[in-house]
């Protein structure tokens, strides 16, 4: 069901989305200023292209103030737009019965986009 699910997944809009943070991480990779920002739009972009069968969670590891200083920078430099992007998508695609499940993958891209900082994605 998952790779259904990451099938069609893809062919209504999944691969946009992906190539949008793909092309948005290479762009801030160049940078030297850009590449943790960078590599956690990497992260996304993962999530973007398979996300069926993946969820996200905070790591263990992940307290002190370089997480919350870097998820601060990442909110004002883009990252609310981002997570209001998936939001309102995924309240979009909850509207009919068939959406919801593509709705629910919007909300969990959601999270991470909010703070991509100390957070992994684990296959479940």
């Amino acid at each position: 069901m998952k790779v259904i699910g990451n099938l069609v997944w893809l062919i209504f809009g999944g691969i946009i989305i992906a190539i949008e943070y793909f092309a948005g991480s290479i762009v801030l990779i160049l940078t030297i200023v850009g590449i943790p920002f960078g590599l956690q739009t990497l992260k996304m972009a993962s999530l973007a292209l398979w996300p069926f069968g993946r969820d996200t969670r905070v790591e263990s590891g992940a307290s002190g103030c370089l997480y919350i200083i870097m998820n601060i920078i990442w909110l004002i430099c883009g990252g609310l737009c981002i997570a209001i992007t998936h939001a309102l998508f995924g309240a979009i695609l909850c509207i009919t019965i068939i959406g919801i499940p593509f709705g629910m993958q919007h909300f969990k891209m959601t999270a991470i986009a909010l703070s991509p900082f100390g957070r992994d994605i684990i296959n479940i």
